[in-house]
This record gives C-alpha cells, structure tokens and sequence, in this order.
C-alpha cells in the first residue's frame, strides 16, 4: 500500500493487468453478487433526477424494481446502492442481442440523453473504494468472473489503474492520477 494524499492506494492496482472481456464474461459483474453497485450520496439525487431519460433503455422488469423500492436503496452495510432484479442482476442492466449484460444509464449517457455516465463505483470497477473517517481506502475487488478480463490485460498489458484512468481522474482529479503514474513508474522499475 502507498499513500496518495488522502487517499491509500493498493500495489495491485499497478501490477495487475485488467481490460474487461465482455464478450467472455457477458457482463456478469452486473448480474452476479449479493449487492447492488454502490451509489454515492452525491449520486443518489442524478440517479431520481435521470431516471425519466434513462427509464426507455431499462428492461420491464428493472423498472418495476426501481419504482417499487427507489432509484437506489440502502444495502446491508448502511451504503446507497442500485436496487437489484430477484436479489441478483442490478435494475439498470438490460441484455443485448448477443445476451451481454449492459447499462441502462451508460446507454442513455451513450445516446446523448443523460450527461452522467454511470455510478463512479462501476466506472472504476474492478477498483473499489471505501471512505474511511481520514483517508480513502483504494483496492482492486479481484473476482473469478473477470478472469477473462485479467488474461486479456495481460494479453495486451493493460494495468489496471491505465485501463480505468478516466473513472480515476472523474473520482479524484488529474493530478491525483498524474502523482499515481510516477508512483507506478518507480514500482514497477
């Protein structure tokens, strides 16, 4: 672990390559789990405040969730989180032609209808983070159901950190990100 100001970040987040495989994986990361993605609180207002845009690209099945228990919903652990189809696939995900689990807000951000992109929680995936009363706690969240990713990062060496540089900078600023590219130059020297 290495602190970046208010922030302690993993090593895994350097050495480990990750470029997500959908088509191997079908976007399990989505449907798969005991929880929703978690939601900020920041977020918990664009989530009520996008839902008429994005409501068109969700599946009958997540809107009935959603307008049953809430645009998010409180998890086990007291966090925000987005409400989940039977206890597993989250309400947002709809499948596309070839069966892949995708994002209802994404494809409305995608289609110009929203200007947010998703949940931070999953632009950074397979990085997850946790607020601390001092600092933040930065991991990556190793799952079997992203092994296709891990051989594909390697394959084409992608680290983690690079492939999930936009969701980074979008959570903690440009240079935040820049002292965590010097960081990962001197390690892995």
């Amino acid at each position: 672990m290495f602190q970046l100001g208010k922030t302690i970040v993993s090593e895994e987040i350097i050495e480990n390559d990750f470029v997500c495989n959908l088509s191997a994986c079908k976007g399990g990361c989505c449907v798969d789990g005991e929880a929703g993605a978690p939601v900020e609180d920041s977020e918990t207002e664009i989530m009520v405040d996008i839902y008429a845009k994005v409501k068109p690209f969700l599946r009958p099945e997540g809107i009935a969730v959603i307008e049953e228990q809430g645009a998010f919903v409180k998890g086990e652990d007291g966090e925000w989180e987005t409400p989940l189809v039977n206890g597993s696939e989250c309400a947002y995900v709809f499948f596309d032609e070839k069966k892949i689990a995708k994002c209802g807000i994404e494809e409305a951000y995608n289609q110009g209808e929203i200007n947010w992109k998703k949940p931070v929680s999953c632009h950074l995936y397979p990085i997850r983070v946790r607020e601390y009363t001092e600092l933040t706690a930065v991991n990556y969240h190793k799952w079997q159901i992203c092994d296709p990713a891990c051989a594909l990062g390697d394959e084409l060496k992608v680290p983690i950190y690079k492939f999930v540089k936009e969701a980074l900078i979008r959570k903690f600023g440009e240079v935040w990100y820049g002292e965590l590219e010097e960081v990962a130059k001197e390690h892995l020297k």
